[in-house]
Formats: structure tokens, C-alpha cells, sequence
């Protein structure tokens, strides 16, 4: 029988702390609040206990902040796509933040396996002033077992409305877009971070965080696979491509820590869980 998960993730900031409340139906749950950069700033570990989605179930994830809140929403693992008979695996996140929020969107990868058909939704709206950091990486086929995607699908969706949409379907059947220096060149892990503001940033604060991104790439291994466009005076964007997860993900940690400094002048502080 498919799962049909929700939760609903609150921030709001009751000074000088940031909390979180959820609400939830299903195998979706949000683990202890924990402040390891004080109390302005509220990390949460997002579970889905039944470790992966098969075909017909669906995550439905909707995460809001209030005025001055900071959360940051990470999970202890990969998010898995299995092996499906013809019916679509769904996860569906909407993200709401008000004026003067901000929100760290920071989950592990989307691993596709050989004939899922996968669906990733992520769309975001910011309120005047709201700020919000976060990425989308996908993994396709599991190469360090000599298992290749070699069947199914994944369709992708990410939007910030009006300002910025990203669809696509990578299809294991297209070896054109799977394996052309033109498309994904052989490459199985494609990964995306943005920046993305409710209030055009100035072009001082855009080249800051361009050449905080920039830095980053000329001195990783992925340099050139990898690189930094702002398409709107609302975002920046930074995409890369990978043979594996690693270093992809250490890329948009690196980059993301960047931003922190240069942007919000915080540390490069990670979730504890990744550490684990």
C-alpha cells in the first residue's frame, strides 16, 4: 500500500529564539530542535523513518518562517527512489518564507535506483527580505556498486515564482542527454545551490557571492563541471556536475559556507548530523 506522507514545519521567532513547530500525518517527523550557533538560529533533522519511496507513494513537505526567524532543515541521509512498476514516487516540497526570514534548505541527496520513476518538486516564496540558502542534488544509478540507472526516470522542479523555473526529465533511455559532452557527459550526479532573496539584492551583495562561489570552484576538483550565473537580481545560482555524490556535495558545502560568511557573516557551522 502507498505512503502518503505530510508535514508542516512552523519557525517562528519568540525572541531571542528561534522555534520550530510541526505537524505531521504519516512516517514524516522532525527530530529535537538543537542550537549549536545559539538561539537565534534553529536546526532541525528531518525524517522519513521508512528510508526510501516506491511507486504510488508521495512526501508532501510544506516549511514556513515568521518575521526574524533562521531554521535550517537537513537530513540524516539520502532520500531513495526505488525500483517502481510504473507508477510515479513523488516528493513535494513548498517553501513560504515571510519578511525578513531566513531558511537553510539542506537535505542529503536524491538517489534515483535503476527503474524509479521519480518525481522532486521544490518551490519557494520569499516575502520582502526573506533570504534563503539551499540546494537539490540528485544521484542517479549506485556506480560504486556496479549498479547503473538503466531504466526509469526523473522529472525535476524547481521554481522560486516569477523569478526563476527549472523543469527537466532525465530519462535512462536517453544516452544523448545521459552520456553527449552536450548534456551530462557521462556523469551521474547533478547538483544545484542557490541563494535566493525576497528583495532584488544590490550588485555589490550578487558579486560578493559570485566571487565567494567562484573562489570555491577554481580551487575544487570539479572546477570544470561547475559554475556561478546570477539570472535575476534575486538569486544566485551555482550548478555542478559529478561522476559521484562526494564531491559534488562537498562542493555546495563549501560554497554554502562561503555565503554564510560573506553574505550573513556567520560561520561555516554544519548540522551536527553530518559529522556523524
Amino acid at each position: 500500500m502507498p505512503w502518503h506522507a505530510r508535514l508542516a514545519l512552523d519557525y517562528r521567532h519568540d525572541a531571542p529564539r528561534t522555534t520550530a513547530r510541526f505537524r505531521h500525518e504519516g512516517p514524516l517527523r522532525i527530530l529535537q530542535s538543537l542550537y549549536p550557533e545559539g538561539d537565534g538560529i534553529c536546526h532541525n533533522v528531518l525524517v522519513h523513518p521508512p528510508g526510501g519511496l516506491v511507486g504510488g507513494d508521495r512526501l508532501d513537505i510544506r516549511i514556513g518562517a515568521a518575521p526574524g526567524a533562521h531554521g535550517l532543515v537537513t537530513t540524516p541521509g539520502a532520500t531513495r527512489f526505488y525500483r517502481t512498476q510504473g507508477e510515479h514516487a513523488v516528493q513535494d516540497t513548498r517553501i513560504d518564507l515571510q519578511a525578513g526570514a531566513r531558511l537553510e534548505w539542506l537535505p542529503l541527496e536524491a538517489l534515483c535506483f535503476d527503474g524509479c520513476e521519480a518525481e522532486n518538486h521544490l518551490r519557494f516564496t520569499l516575502a520582502p527580505g526573506a533570504e534563503l540558502i539551499g540546494w537539490d542534488v540528485a544521484a542517479l544509478g549506485l556506480p560504486h556498486a556496479g549498479k547503473p540507472f538503466l531504466r526509469g526516470s526523473l522529472r525535476q522542479h524547481l521554481e522560486m515564482p516569477g523569478v526563476w523555473l527549472e523543469r527537466g526529465r532525465i530519462a535512462a533511455c536517453d544516452r544523448l542527454l545521459l552520456d553527449s559532452p552536450l548534456g551530462l557527459a557521462g556523469r551521474r550526479c547533478t547538483a544545484t545551490l542557490f541563494l535566493a532573496a525576497g528583495t532584488p539584492l544590490p550588485r555589490v551583495a550578487r558579486e560578493r557571492a559570485l566571487e565567494a562561489a567562484r573562489a570555491v570552484i577554481d580551487a575544487h576538483a570539479l572546477r570544470e563541471t561547475a559554475g556561478a550565473t546570477s539570472p535575476d537580481a534575486r538569486i544566485v545560482v551555482v550548478r555542478a556536475l559529478g561522476a559521484v555524490v562526494e564531491p559534488a556535495m562537498q562542493l555546495l558545502k563549501e560554497v554554502r559556507a562561503a555565503w554564510r560568511a560573506a553574505h550573513w557573516g556567520l560561520p561555516a557551522t554544519a548540522p551536527r548530523i553530518w559529522a556523524m
